[in-house]
This record gives structure tokens, sequence and C-alpha cells, in this order.
């Protein structure tokens, strides 16, 4: 099987509705703050984190143990698509630090809407190297 090279591509940043937008925006100042427990917070109780080189981890109290030496930096959180249905959504996006132009790799969550609150049942991330 052979996959062909597929040049950069410049996608455009889109602007979340804000029940969305302060979903990424939290999580960013969490993860800033080093925060695991706020971190945590902000995912469904029985939510999932995905991250490359690391097994799949479930649930809020787990996450929060997962994150518990990570964070620190300015993660910039960037959304290029996103639906919403009904209690679900899901935002595709992808992120970097500080004032760095390019991304440094790509995310998707896939959100749950509890009482009226947009939390994060997963998030999947990878970098680009």
């Amino acid at each position: 099987m052979s996959v062909a090279s597929v040049q950069a591509q410049t996608i455009q940043e889109i602007e979340l509705p804000a029940e969305l937008k302060v979903v990424l925006t939290n999580y960013e100042t969490h993860w800033k703050n080093s925060d695991a427990k706020a971190l945590a917070s902000l995912f469904t109780e029985d939510g999932f984190i995905l991250r490359p080189g690391y097994d799949l981890v479930k649930g809020r109290e787990n996450i929060q143990t997962s994150y518990e030496n990570a964070g620190g930096g300015d993660l910039v959180l960037r959304a290029y698509d996103y639906s919403v249905q009904g209690n679900l959504a899901y935002i595709i996006g992808g992120y970097t630090y500080g004032s760095r132009v390019k991304d440094m790799g790509k995310y998707t969550l896939t959100l749950k809407n509890i009482d009226g609150k947009w939390l994060i049942h997963s998030d999947m991330d990878n970098g680009n190297n």
C-alpha cells in the first residue's frame, strides 16, 4: 500500500459558539496552571483521554491522576471544525504553545451536554512529529 504525499494545507481557524469556546479556554487555563483537578473537572465522570504513547485512561479520577505531572505551558487550542447534535458535539482542532504560528499537533474532543454544561467525554491528541 502506498501513501501519497500531501502538501501542507492551510486550514482556517473557526470561531466556536461561546458555550463550546469556554471548554477550550478553561482547558488552556487549567493546563497553564498545571491544575490536574480542574482539568479533570472538564470531563464527564466516565470520560476518556487518548494520548500517544500512553494507555487509554477512563474516568474523571483516573484522568486527574494522569494529569498530575502534566501542563504548565502556554497551551493554545485552535478549532477547525465542530458540530452540535442535541446533547453531543465534537471539536476538531490543532494545538501549539505560546506565540508559535504553526500547530504542533492536532486533537479531537467529543463533548456531552450534561445538565446544561458541555463536558469533554473524550480527548484524543497527537503531535505532528
